[in-house]
């Protein structure tokens, strides 16, 4: 009897541990600030000039990101990522990026003003 309540409790204990591992594993990575220091190189060339126009595929204003919200900008590299939304440039950047990469660099503009 003893030794099928410590089963029991084991294979409980165990499952407990397992789901908490599969939870943990679904959870958003958390944007580091100073990781995107390392990253910002590919997003400062447009992102970061005042009043900047690119010409392709078509003359447009590029908007500023700093100060933007982090969601937002999270948001929006995913939708680039996925081809929910579509620049040729912002596509082939948002492809390259990880999970952590788009967390990193939404903390890190979002923290900008």
């Amino acid at each position: 009897m003893k030794l099928r309540t410590s089963l029991s409790a084991l294979a409980m204990v165990a499952s407990c541990s397992v789901a908490g591992q599969a939870a943990a594993a679904d959870a958003a990575p958390v944007g580091n600030v100073q990781n995107a220091r390392d990253k910002i190189s590919m997003c400062i060339g447009c992102h970061g000039i005042p009043g900047y126009k690119a010409s392709f595929p078509e003359l447009y204003h590029v908007p500023m990101i700093a100060g933007q919200n982090a969601k937002y900008i999270e948001a929006a590299l995913h939708e680039y990522k996925k081809g929910a939304r579509s620049h040729p440039t912002m596509d082939a950047i948002a492809g390259s990026l990880s999970d952590q990469d788009i967390a990193d660099l939404a903390a890190y503009y979002s923290n900008l003003k």
